[in-house]
């Protein structure tokens, strides 16, 4: 989960640097990496919530 927080807060970093217009060049590979983090992060999330919960 650790990995997941990483990548998603690298990827909000980006993202705000692409959508704000700083880094025009990048901007489509800041969306795909905000995109793909925060998909990453869901199923974490889920996958986390589904352990916890049936636990022993």
């Amino acid at each position: 989960m650790s990995w997941v927080v990483t990548f998603l807060i690298i990827a909000l970093v980006a993202g705000l640097l692409g959508f704000g217009g700083i880094a025009g060049a990048s901007i489509e590979i800041a969306k795909i990496v905000f995109f793909v983090a925060l998909i990453l992060f869901l199923i974490s999330a889920v996958v986390g919530l589904a352990r916890r919960s049936s636990g022993p």
